[in-house]
Parts: structure tokens; sequence; C-alpha cells
């Protein structure tokens, strides 16, 4: 396990702010740093991600995370382009599901924006589709902004399942049939 030390050198290589780990907690702070986390994959100039909603054909390249600190304007494009295209209503992504994105396309050594299936989803949507059979959890972390569905093209599926895999920090489907990857950022679990 890690010591203190340790803990707080991992931390401050990641880029991380004191203020993010408190927000983070002990438990989640502690998985992100036993992952190949953002201190080995990412420069601390910049995190950006390129989405691609394929329900309402918009594109989204946005920078998220710069100088140590989230970005409130890039956050905001990804969180309306996230949002649950049946209703319209936009929620806030969890900044972890972002970081686990974008770890993600540095594994599989993408540039290219990931297709999202399905983002944030209200209560009404989730209860819907739950009662149309199509497998939707009761408490799904789409409605917390914890979960994504995507694909991302030019990288196989079944490589991008093991990147999230390798990865740890969190639940992550495969869907193989519907063309999609779920991840996101509850309990590691797999399925």
């Amino acid at each position: 396990m890690f010591g203190s030390k340790d803990i707080m050198r991992r931390v401050q290589e990641s880029g991380m702010t004191r203020r993010d780990c408190l927000r983070l907690g002990v438990a989640s702070a502690t998985s992100l740093l036993a992952l190949p986390v953002l201190a080995k994959s990412t420069p601390a100039q910049e995190r950006a991600l390129s989405l691609y909603n394929t329900h309402t054909g918009e594109n989204v390249s946005a920078a998220y995370w710069a100088e140590g600190g989230y970005i409130r304007t890039g956050l905001q494009d990804i969180n309306t382009l996230l949002r649950d295209h049946r209703s319209g209503e936009i929620h806030p992504i969890d900044t972890d599901l972002l970081d686990l994105l974008y770890v993600m396309q540095q594994q599989v050594g993408s540039r290219k924006a990931y297709q999202i299936i399905s983002g944030y989803r209200s209560p009404q949507t989730n209860a819907e589709l739950r009662n149309k059979g199509g497998g939707v959890a009761r408490r799904s972390y789409h409605m917390q902004g914890m979960a994504i569905d995507i694909r991302l093209p030019g990288c196989d599926l079944s490589q991008l399942h093991k990147a999230a895999l390798d990865i740890k920090a969190g639940g992550v489907g495969y869907y193989p049939g519907s063309d999609f990857i779920h991840v996101d950022v509850g309990p590691q679990r797999s399925w």
C-alpha cells in the first residue's frame, strides 16, 4: 500500500490540487493514485476531449483542465453535448469521468473524437428506457453524470474495452453487438 509521503508525491505529480483531493475524498483519491493515472499519462499543461454525439450530430472539442484546475467554459460545452438528448436536460458531468476518458484515449493512442451513444440521462428518461426493457439499471450512474456509453473510431472496441479494464477506475460494460462500451466512475466492476 502507499504511505502518506507516496500519496502526496503522486498527487503532486498528477497536477491535482489540495482542493481536488478534498473533493474526491480519500477512497476516490486512493483508487486514482493506484492507477496509471494522469501523473504518468498527462502533461500538467492541459487535458482536452473531442466528442461527437451520435443522436444530435453535434461535435465539441474542449480543453476542460489546464494549469492545475478545471475550465468552466470547457466543462459547460461538454455538459451541453452530453445532455439528455431526449429531454434536453443538462447535468454536470463528473470530472473523474472526463479524466477517465482522457486517460483511456492516451492509452489507445487516439486523437479522434469519442462517439457518444449515451451521456447524461434524466431520471424520467432512465425510467422510460428501463420500462422498455433495454437492460437499463434502476439507479444508473448515467443519472448522476458519472457514466457514458462510447466507441472510438479507428480503435477496435475490444482494445478500448481492455484499456478501460486496465485502468480499474469504475464500471466497464462490453456491448460488442451494439458496438459500444460503457464506463462509469462508480465502484470497480465489469460485465
